[in-house]
């Protein structure tokens, strides 16, 4: 086990994704804190880790940015010299979600165009 790890880590890492989440969907730290029932500075007091968070307060703040709980615990990973940080994870789940939507299409296209090929009477 990393020696790291330790509760002000998992407390920043809960925060920093907590933040990027909610900047991702472009809401307030108060629109959030309508979304899921909780107090606006409660929501800040967690963002800047002067707090942490109970399992229903992690269902109420997932539900309410449309995440998956887990995925507030994924660290983050550098990926360039300026400092920016992404989640490597996001990557893959955008590239699952394009190669399941291309998938669809084409069995479906290629589905229908089988289907009228096997209509058609063939030619001796």
């Amino acid at each position: 086990m990393d020696e790291t790890i330790d509760g002000v880590y998992v407390r920043n890492l809960f925060a920093k994704n907590l933040k990027r989440f909610r900047d991702l969907l472009k809401i307030s730290q108060l629109d959030l804190a309508t979304a899921s029932g909780l107090a606006h500075n409660f929501i800040n007091d967690i963002e800047n880790e002067k707090k942490f968070v109970s399992d229903e307060t992690i269902a109420k703040l997932a539900k309410a940015l449309k995440v998956e709980p887990y995925k507030f615990f994924l660290p983050h990973v550098k990926l360039n010299t300026q400092g920016e940080e992404i989640i490597a994870e996001d990557f893959s789940d955008a590239i699952g979600i394009i190669i399941k939507e291309y998938c669809s299409n084409y069995f479906k296209d290629n589905h229908k165009n089988e289907a009228e090929n096997n209509d058609k009477p063939k030619e001796e």
